[in-house]
């Protein structure tokens, strides 16, 4: 079973900045697929960037131009760097990934929250 574990979340001020990471463990094969959802209280979860399996990086509108997404150096990590973070930022924020382009294992979540 993969296990996916997130880092990087916390409180920050509304303009702030955040860098979430994920790293994959117990796999020998290329997660083709990792991205971020995140679910508010009282909101269905939504996806908020990911990296499929051709490097193409798809995001949600609403944080185009202010999110990041990246894998990193190391085998089956991934990163989001958050920034001009709003309070409607805030939610729990899941680290997914797959062998295919779609989420097949998630991780546990990381809060951020955003004060205004």
């Amino acid at each position: 079973q993969v296990q996916l574990v997130e880092s990087g979340g916390g409180l920050v001020q509304a303009g702030g900045s955040l860098r979430l990471s994920c790293a994959a463990s117990k796999t020998i094969f290329r997660l083709n697929y990792m991205g971020w959802y995140r679910q508010a209280p009282g909101k269905q979860r939504e996806l908020v960037a990911a990296i499929t399996s051709d490097d193409s990086l798809n995001y949600a509108d609403s944080v185009k131009g202010r999110f990041t997404i990246s894998r990193g150096n190391a085998a089956n990590t991934v990163y989001l760097q958050m920034n001009s973070l709003k309070p409607e930022d805030t939610a729990v924020y899941y680290c997914t990934a797959g062998p295919y382009d779609s989420s097949t294992w998630w991780g546990q979540g990381t809060q951020v929250t955003v004060s205004s």
